[in-house]
């Protein structure tokens, strides 16, 4: 099944004009099989500085990882804080389009709205930029698939709370079940830079991945 696009398309326009320049709307084709060039439609690309033909974000993994998983299809998130590589913060909703059958996810559609200038005045306008994620550091919009796997790397880093150099066994095994529920291992080459980064063959590295099962 394929996504409908002229719809999407006249949706994203509807949306960008009823909003303004601030709101990005952006439409991931997971029926292909080039995830690595998800995006197939782009309104207000300025505000994350995407095109058509970039790569999926954290919540396109995240969908395709649990397209694989039985019993975890992930739900719609709504008005959650992100944050664009220039330090913008937008915010931010993502909606799961599903087949006839409700049993696959075929695209997503993502929302981001740029609040910046908002912040600024949060308490004359707390109750337009309530969020459902205060307590939350905003979440990285990459630009691309190595600047999205580099964020991954850092967030099992951040994650096991040491460097690479003081890590143990048991540390890097934590790391990289991170990496791999994270669905970094979707993307083409990463065990390459996986093994590099942590400093283990690609044999060990699968062997992590693999040590629980």
């Amino acid at each position: 099944m394929t996504l409908n696009l002229p719809f999407f398309r006249q949706l994203a326009k509807a949306l960008a004009k009823q909003f303004g320049d601030n709101c990005e709307v952006v439409l991931h084709d997971l029926t292909s099989t080039d995830i690595e060039h998800s995006v197939v439609l782009v309104e207000n690309g300025h505000v994350t500085h995407r095109a058509v033909g970039d790569g999926p974000s954290h919540v396109v993994l995240e969908a395709m990882k649990a397209m694989g998983a039985r019993g975890s299809a992930p739900t719609d998130h709504l008005a959650y804080l992100t944050k664009t590589g220039d330090g913008r913060i937008l915010k931010s909703s993502t909606i799961y389009i599903h087949d006839d059958t409700e049993q696959k996810i075929t695209g997503i559609l993502s929302i981001n709205y740029d609040i910046t200038s908002m912040l600024l005045a949060e308490q004359a306008l707390k109750s337009l930029v309530a969020n459902e994620d205060d307590k939350k550091e905003p979440e990285s919009i990459p630009q691309n698939v190595n600047d999205l796997l580099e964020d991954l790397i850092r967030q099992s880093v951040t994650l096991v709370g040491k460097p690479v150099a003081m890590m143990t066994k048991d540390d890097k095994v934590r790391a990289i079940q991170f990496l791999n529920d994270a669905g970094a291992f979707l993307i083409t080459k990463s065990g390459d830079k996986i093994s590099n980064f942590f400093g283990i063959s690609k044999y060990t590295l699968y062997s992590y991945i693999d040590v629980n099962k």
